[in-house]
């Protein structure tokens, strides 16, 4: 019987010639990532000095400081600090502090590696299964047991095949797919499973769309999301010197444990509802829904192709009265390119205010936190209560596309239009 593409990469880690759902296995980790939010300051830092200051292989350690960076405060400031010590102290030379989310940097870096298991102290490590590498989140703890042994205590999960067929409109992107997908699932329909995302849809969208998909997954419960590695994936890891790894794919006689099938070619624009991802409607449903701020920025949605789809909706256009619309480009790198093809321009000409790449304003650490009774539109992945500010405030979740729509409008507007009147 074949294997799911999860399994072949869990199967290869594990050092096994085949593993099954529901197996537990030791699997040899490649990557292990730390951000500042959870990482060594967090149970790791004493429980290392404690077992002798070893670490298995700090060549395979990466340390991403991007929750608080730049810091807010002093607190902010005390745990960058600690981070960047602690990983000058372990000899870790793999240290990013201030240049974008941690799921950017690592793909930017090269670390998102085909055939590969990485594990992060984020939940969002899942955005790594767009190269086809295995991504997951894992805890402080977990994550501390991988620093000093090299391995991963993990139950073998089981995936669900998500078919997207036809091709997308105009004016609707990756992150309505997705959030189309969730709507489907429900938040805890892939709990502990794998979402493996194929179809020529799947196959037309750019690297940064599927990292788009893979990011969310965790959303709705996900281990993790996978997308097969193909041309596209090798063109973007050679062009940034990174190996190509063990590419796999699912066999034809794989078993998943559940298959559905959607058609792209009918979808349109996606709205999640406050305060849950998988309230999800069509953007005609929630057209008008006034808002006070629009958020585009974030591991999910802030990077180049995102920002220049927002730009070609906002370019001679301006933002409305009364809206705060906030950009955070993914990375500094990202931030650099849109500043060289005027991207950056056009935002700021049409009002928008322009953050440093960062993860702050996208679980309300900094730069853009909502008060009591505002609501936002944003491009991020999450709107649970309280999430980007004050517990009364809530959160529609959407494409760049519709953030500067609604930016535009000063409410929930279908994107669509502009893209037509342009």
């Amino acid at each position: 019987m074949g294997m799911t593409m999860a399994e072949k990469i869990i199967a290869r880690a594990a050092r096994k010639d085949v593993v099954k759902p529901g197996e537990f296995v030791w699997a040899d980790v490649d990557t292990a990532m730390m951000d500042d939010l959870l990482g060594p300051r967090v149970v790791i830092a004493d429980q290392i000095r404690k077992l002798g200051n070893r670490i298995w292989d700090r060549d395979k350690v990466v340390i991403i400081s991007d929750h608080y960076a730049p810091a807010a405060n002093i607190t902010q400031a005390e745990i960058l600090q600690f981070t960047r010590n602690w990983a000058r102290e372990y000899g870790i030379t793999r240290y990013y502090e201030g240049i974008g989310p941690c799921h950017q940097i690592l793909a930017e870096k090269g670390f998102d590696i085909p055939g590969t298991l990485l594990v992060g102290t984020d939940s969002h490590s899942c955005t790594s299964g767009a190269f086809g590498c295995f991504g997951t989140g894992i805890g402080s703890t977990e994550m501390l047991g991988v620093l000093v042994s090299g391995q991963l205590w993990l139950r073998v999960p089981e995936t669900i095949r998500l078919v997207w067929n036809g091709t997308l409109s105009a004016g609707v992107y990756a992150k309505d797919l997705v959030l189309k997908t969730i709507g489907r699932l429900g938040q805890a329909g892939a709990t502990y499973k794998v979402m493996e995302f194929s179809g020529e849809c799947i196959r037309n969208l750019s690297i940064e769309g599927r990292m788009t998909l893979c990011n969310m997954a965790v959303e709705a419960g996900a281990k993790t999301g996978l997308v097969a590695p193909d041309a596209q994936a090798f063109a973007y890891l050679d062009a940034i010197g990174a190996g190509r790894g063990i590419p796999v794919i699912g066999d034809d006689d794989a078993i998943y444990c559940e298959t559905l099938t959607f058609d792209a070619n009918r979808l349109e624009p996606q709205i999640a509802l406050p305060d849950e991802v998988d309230k999800v409607v069509s953007v005609t449903e929630a057209a008008g829904e006034a808002i006070d701020q629009a958020y585009l920025g974030s591991c999910t949605n802030g990077r180049f192709e995102d920002l220049q789809e927002a730009a070609r909706i906002l370019k001679g256009r301006q933002v409305a009265a009364g809206v705060r619309m906030l950009v955070s480009p993914a990375s500094q790198s990202i931030y650099q390119r849109a500043l060289r093809e005027d991207v950056i321009e056009t935002l700021a000409d049409a009002g928008a205010i322009i953050l440093a790449p960062s993860c702050g304003a996208c679980l309300g650490l900094h730069s853009g936190i909502l008060a009591k009774g505002e609501k936002a539109i944003s491009s991020t992945n999450r709107n649970f209560v309280g999430r980007m500010g004050h517990k009364e405030s809530q959160i529609f979740l959407g494409s760049p596309a519709s953030v500067a729509a609604a930016a535009l409008e000063g409410r929930i507007a279908d994107p669509r239009k502009y893209l037509q009147e342009g």
